[in-house]
This record gives C-alpha cells, structure tokens and sequence, in this order.
C-alpha cells in the first residue's frame, strides 16, 4: 500500500512524505539540498542528482496530494556554512516550484543557519515551529516538551537481518503513539539513515530519546509500499 492512515487525519507515505488532512497539508523533513557540493569540499565527488531527484519527487508528490500547504521540516540545506551561489540557486528552486502550487511553510533545522537570508527576498518565512490539527511541527534537534509532535531530524531506519548474513537496511517512520512523537525519514535520496538500536545513546532527537521508541511501530518505506515492521522487538523475529 502506498498511504496509510495512523491517526484520524494523520497518512503516512511511501513518498517520504506526511500527509495532515488539514488542507491537505504535506510535510516533509531533510531535503539536505546542496550535499553533493558540500562532499566535493571534502574530496568526494558524486553525480549533481539530488536536487533533480527531489524536484522530480516533489512534483509526484504535488499531483499525487494535492496539497494547499507544503511543510518543510528542516535542514532544507546540507551545509552550516553559508550557501555558495549554486546552493542559494538549488534552494531558490526548490522554494520557487513548491509556491506555485501550495503555501509553503520553511520550519528551520539545524544546518539551516542562512536560510532566511537566502529566501527573504522571495516572500519566505523560516520559522521555528509550526501547529496544526493540534499537533506540533518542529525540525526535532531542539524538543519544545508539546504533545504531540511531528519531527525530522532522527534520519530513522532499520536493519532486517538476512538468513545468511548481510540483510537489508529500511528508512522508516517511527509513532510513538503513547507518548505522541511521529518521525518523518529523511527526503534526501542520499540521506542513509540513523539506524534505530536499543541504545538511548545513539537517538540523536531529544523527543524520540526520552519516548519508549523501542515499543514504537515502525513502518518501512520500500517502492513496494509502506511495510508495518512491528517494533525493534518484532524485528529480532524478522529475516530476509
């Protein structure tokens, strides 16, 4: 299945997005755009196709959704640093496309330090929280302690063991519902993902740490649809 509903109102997405029925509002965390530059600075050179990729999945996501407003979740842009003239110009885009279709709101993340300078002159906003239908929206490095939120930040995915070693490695969405904390996958096409472990240690988003995130349902996004993987428990149980 490529959508399923986890709350009244609340569909998660194999397009790596959330939808609010608010609207529809679509929101989606971590585009990273500006990665392949950042990696080049550091001797690493890859195909400029991050950018393309999100542009060709937004606009998927915009017709498939039809969204009135479009929420990005922070860390739009990969680098701390401030943007070169090419990054400016990939965010520009991305901004320019998604206002032609819907409201765009920009929630900042933690590498977005610039990015209003960046999008002021388009008529943007980058604000530090968003609440709809009651729930709310922030990036995830900083936990404002309401309930219930939606959060990027975490990159959260899984390893399904293989029967002879190896296995498989899954970007999922975590619902702690208990404790009202839902994690959105990182949108970035490059972005590979925190691996979830029993280790409180290695949660880098402070909301998902303190929630019981070991008994959350975690739901797998494959191009076969959306996976109900159970929680860290049930995946012990799992093999490929």
């Amino acid at each position: 299945m490529r959508t399923k509903e986890i709350l009244p109102g609340v569909t998660i997405t194999n397009d790596r997005c959330l939808v609010l029925a608010d609207g529809p509002t679509v929101v989606l965390g971590d585009l990273h755009l500006g990665y392949e530059r950042a990696l080049e600075q550091e001797g690493m050179y890859l195909p400029r196709i991050n950018t393309e990729s999100i542009r060709e999945s937004l606009n998927d996501i915009i017709s498939r959704y039809e969204p009135k407003r479009i929420v990005l979740l922070g860390d739009i842009k990969h680098d701390f640093k401030r943007a070169s003239f090419e990054e400016k110009k990939e965010v520009r885009r991305i901004f320019t496309l998604l206002a032609e279709a819907a409201q765009v709101v920009a929630i900042k993340g933690n590498h977005d330090n610039f990015l209003q300078n960046i999008v002021s002159d388009l008529g943007f906003l980058v604000v530090d929280y968003l609440d709809i239908m009651g729930y709310r929206l922030e990036h995830g490095h900083v936990d404002s302690g309401v309930r219930p939120v939606i959060i990027g930040h975490e990159h959260p995915s899984v390893r399904i063991p293989g029967a002879v070693g190896g296995g498989m490695k899954i970007q999922c969405f975590v619902h702690a519902e208990k404790e009202g904390v839902i994690v959105l996958p990182p949108f970035s096409p490059f972005s590979s993902g925190n691996d979830l472990v029993l280790d409180k240690s290695c949660i880098m988003a402070p909301a998902l740490k303190e929630s019981d995130y070991a008994h959350a349902r975690l739901y797998g996004v494959t191009e076969m649809g959306i996976m109900d993987l159970g929680n860290l428990t049930d995946l012990s149980e799992i093999s490929m």
